[in-house]
């Protein structure tokens, strides 16, 4: 790919990880393929370069209608076999973060590119492992709450400068315009305590869990997409969706099946409602679709070579021109 095309964005000043990296298109009438990576809140060593061969693949299939890439880098958590000393780490540098640091952080680099580019709800948000979880939870009403703090006032607030986003009597909600057309989930974590339940021998899991969310096992329902159900899930605040992909392998020995099973019942009520979307400045309704894409390998091998994750990827554009919202 070429280097003059690619640019990296920051949207923070906290930390050198608040960081975009971003690959924009001519392509106008294309939807932005946004990837959040995975690595359990806390691994330095998965980056948003892990998006880069998936990203070399998706531009070799020029039919796709695809405007721009962009991989999101978010604070991390801290992690026991990379550890810093604090008293030597300088404080941009420092892996500390609890939640909702990781989502704030998403969230803040997703305002930042609607500010720059401008393309409302015309992308796929795409994530691996917890980035799934990250992505789903960028829709679920119970984690909106911080999305209509202002960022305003604090230059050095992840999000400085973005608009605040407050809804008005008798509009459309602007936040539901810059939410999604569709999530693509890939070897996703949708509901942590049933993840730290089915391997409860494995003491890392709690770890990396506890890591980014702490002890109280309620938090880690109240933020677990598979978990929250009706207006404070993704059903209450997903307004615009219109195509959940939930890809797994069963090669993968990190995170088991029963993830994309919690989270595909999860959404039977999403996909049992209509979309409003807005069409000539007025509300429609628009049918849902919710579509579980079998893969194959390992767990990280999914992104590191980029075939599979690029094939979830291009299964979710067939199937939003398949509805009629991509062209081919």
């Amino acid at each position: 790919m070429s280097a003059q095309q690619r640019r990296t964005l920051t949207y923070g000043q906290h930390n050198v990880l608040q960081t975009i990296s971003v690959t924009p298109l001519a392509r106008q009438d294309g939807y932005w393929v946004i990837y959040i990576h995975g690595g359990a809140w806390r691994d330095p060593t998965v980056t948003s370069a892990s998006f880069d061969a998936t990203e070399s693949i998706l531009r070799k299939s020029s039919d796709l209608p695809i405007a721009g890439y962009a991989s999101i880098s978010y604070r991390l958590s801290a992690h026991p076999n990379h550890p810093q000393d604090p008293k030597s780490t300088p404080s941009d540098e420092f892996r500390d973060a609890k939640h909702p640091d990781h989502i704030r952080d998403v969230e803040a680099a997703l305002t930042l590119l609607q500010n720059t580019y401008g393309f409302g709800s015309r992308y796929i948000l795409v994530g691996h492992s917890c980035g799934a979880t990250l992505a789903f939870q960028t829709v679920m009403g119970a984690v909106a709450g911080h999305r209509e703090q202002s960022f305003t006032g604090d230059a050095n607030e992840p999000g400085a400068g973005a608009e605040t986003v407050f809804s008005s009597p008798g509009s459309l909600p602007p936040r539901l315009t810059t939410h999604p057309t569709a999530i693509v989930g890939v070897a996703g974590i949708y509901d942590m305590r049933k993840l730290r339940d089915t391997h409860r021998e494995i003491s890392a899991y709690r770890e990396f869990i506890e890591g980014a969310f702490g002890t109280d096992e309620k938090l880690w329902d109240a933020v677990s997409p598979a978990q929250v159900v009706g207006s404070r899930g993704v059903e209450g605040g997903w307004k615009v969706g219109r195509l959940a992909v939930l890809a797994h392998s069963r090669d993968d020995e990190l995170v088991d099946e029963a993830q994309l099973d919690s989270m595909r019942e999860s959404l039977r009520g999403w996909e049992e409602t209509e979309a409003q979307v807005l069409v000539d400045d007025e509300l429609a309704s628009k049918h849902r679709r919710v579509c579980g894409l079998p893969l194959s390998g390992a767990h990280d091998e999914i992104w590191s070579n980029g075939k599979e994750l690029a094939r979830a990827i291009i299964f979710a554009f067939r199937e939003l021109q398949d509805m009629g919202l991509a062209s081919r």
